[in-house]
């Protein structure tokens, strides 16, 4: 379990980091100072729950099974929240069409990080 959820949080780590110099350098030009902030809102999510991971993937405090539903509520959590946001800041502008019906996606994603926190609190707690 461990070294799965350390090959997640270098694959989430190493696209955080594509992601953000693809919007501080690429995207610039065409999004808005709104859209832009929200897209670096998702590369820093992104980032936080990568660290979130490897701590999780290091801690002695959890037992697998608690470290299993950690990384289904970190994992799922950024794909949502994070993801729905890219896609809703470069839909129009890259792939020229809307996906605003996805936006409900992003709470969701947000609820799934939320109870990936709280979890992880109530376990370390309780010891």
């Amino acid at each position: 379990m461990e070294k799965k959820l350390a090959i997640t949080a270098g694959i989430f780590g190493f696209l955080a980091v594509l992601l953000g110099a693809f919007g501080a350098h690429g995207l610039k030009a065409i999004l808005s100072e709104t859209d832009l902030n929200s897209f670096e809102t998702g590369v820093r999510y992104q980032f936080y729950h990568t660290f979130l991971l490897l701590f999780v993937s290091l801690t002695p405090l959890l037992s697998q099974k608690t470290k299993k539903v950690l990384s289904y509520l970190i994992t799922i959590g950024v794909i949502f929240f994070s993801g729905s946001i890219y896609l809703l800041v470069l839909d129009e502008p890259i792939f020229n069409f809307s996906l605003k019906s996805i936006a409900l996606i992003t709470p969701l994603g947000g609820l799934l990080l939320l109870s990936s926190w709280f979890l992880l609190f109530l376990k370390i707690f309780k010891q």
